[in-house]
């Protein structure tokens, strides 16, 4: 059995260095232009180096999404991209447009070249084209069989990886090629700025029932609750509202069967998420897949703790997606679009002196004598209680309400280095 990769998301330094930490083999960021996650912080080439760093001496990778489809007046921009890009040495660009593709191959040529989910990569042929170009690794469509997949990767050169998606938030449109967010509101998926209108919530309006005509012939009408006044078509059973928003993809009790597959690289999707997401997924998937390639006993005999890992980071509930067959009715959620959080991300332990007290840019409110709890890296969880907090100038205060305040905290026990502070949410 190959080992595969852990692949995990990051959307600044703070969520990177915590992938790193918490057992990423590899991590992908975007940068500030040609990332398909815009609306994230993203990184700046000055961060983009420092994060490389960190996980170059940490024997992690780095691999940079440029992932947009672009459009004639991008090319130019692209190359001066690529050549800041070549400078910092990551360890492989992600891209799904050809004329990008050239463009990188072309400035980057050392630095390996995977191809995006984006480009659509659904067959051998695909593969085999993409690998004739150089490529290192395809990463295949979300709409793949797990029998497609191993059928696909039996036909691959040994040297051509292939990465697939096992856990985050699935797309309403085919390998994310979505046109709702740039007719809705104007803002292309394509290049980066979607607004995820499949989550948005709308209301049924019905411009009048004629007399011996069914519901389907006359039809309905669709208006988000931002815009009055706007309809658009739709057809709907009686289940809710939420028409287009899927559950989350979570693959951790399938482990034995994706590593049977060959799959190279196991990614994870959320680059628009929290440190205490990437936390919590990346030393999940970290501890299954190496409890798994050490005894599958051991991975099945701690199948329970996996799960219920996994089901403290936010969620909209679980689908296996695509993996055993086309996904039915049991994958949507109709009656809303909210997450699931058990837990309050409180931030990561920085500069822990002797006595147990460290620095903590926090960020939610936390009091005082609450219970709060330690997620380490080993997998435990230490529940403790917050013995003090003080400013940045020594003075005792009972809470911390603002978010980014810098603060030194004690806990009744002592936390390591990056370790996440987490709350549970009470019910």
């Amino acid at each position: 059995m190959r080992k595969p990769e852990l692949l995990c998301p990051a959307k600044g330094l703070e969520e990177l260095k915590t992938a790193v930490v918490y057992g990423a083999d590899a991590v992908y960021i975007g940068g500030e232009t040609f990332s398909l996650r815009a609306n994230a912080r993203n990184f700046t080439k000055e961060e983009m180096a420092e994060g490389i760093s960190f996980a170059h001496d940490r024997g992690v990778k780095v691999h940079v999404t440029a992932n947009i489809l672009a459009h004639d007046r991008d090319i130019d921009e692209a190359y001066r991209y690529f050549e800041e890009i070549r400078e910092l040495r990551p360890d492989a660009l992600i891209i799904a447009d050809p004329g990008m593709y050239q463009v990188a191959k072309e400035v980057c040529p050392d630095i390996d070249r995977h191809v995006s989910t984006q480009a659509n990569n659904t067959n051998y042929r695909t593969f085999h084209f993409w690998s004739d170009m150089g490529a290192k690794r395809v990463v295949a469509a979300r709409e793949l069989t797990l029998a497609e997949l191993k059928e696909i990767r039996a036909k691959l050169p040994d040297n051509l990886e292939m990465e697939c998606f096992v856990h985050g938030a699935m797309c309403i449109s085919y390998s994310g090629r979505c046109l709702l967010s740039n007719y809705l509101a104007g803002r292309d998926a394509n290049q980066g700025e979607c607004t995820h209108p499949c989550r948005w919530k709308y209301r049924l309006y019905n411009d009048g029932i004629e007399a011996g005509k069914t519901v389907e012939s006359i039809g309905y009408a669709i208006e988000e609750e931002t815009r009055p006044g706007e309809y658009f078509p739709v057809f709907e059973n009686d289940r809710g509202t939420y028409i287009m928003n899927s559950k989350d993809l979570c693959m951790i009790e399938h482990i034995p069967e994706l590593i049977d597959a060959r799959i190279d690289s196991f990614k994870i999707e959320g680059r628009m998420k929290t440190a205490l997401y990437v936390a919590c997924v990346a030393r999940t998937y970290r501890q299954a897949i190496d409890d798994y390639m050490d005894s599958p006993d051991k991975y099945r005999d701690r199948l329970e703790w996996y799960k219920e890992e996994i089901g403290k980071c936010t969620t909209r509930n679980f689908t296996t997606g695509f993996y055993f067959g086309k996904p039915g009715s049991d994958s949507q959620i109709y009656d809303n679009s909210t997450y699931v959080t058990e837990y309050t991300y409180l931030g990561h332990a920085e500069d822990v002196a002797e006595d147990g007290s460290f620095i903590l840019h926090q960020k939610n409110k936390f009091s005082v004598g609450e219970e709060i709890e330690i997620m380490r890296r080993s997998g435990d969880n230490t529940v403790c209680r917050v013995e003090s907090i003080m400013d940045e100038d020594g003075k005792a205060q009972e809470s911390a309400p603002h978010p980014g305040q810098k603060i030194r905290v004690m806990l009744s026990a002592f936390p390591e280095e990056y370790d996440i502070l987490r709350r549970k949410v009470a019910v």
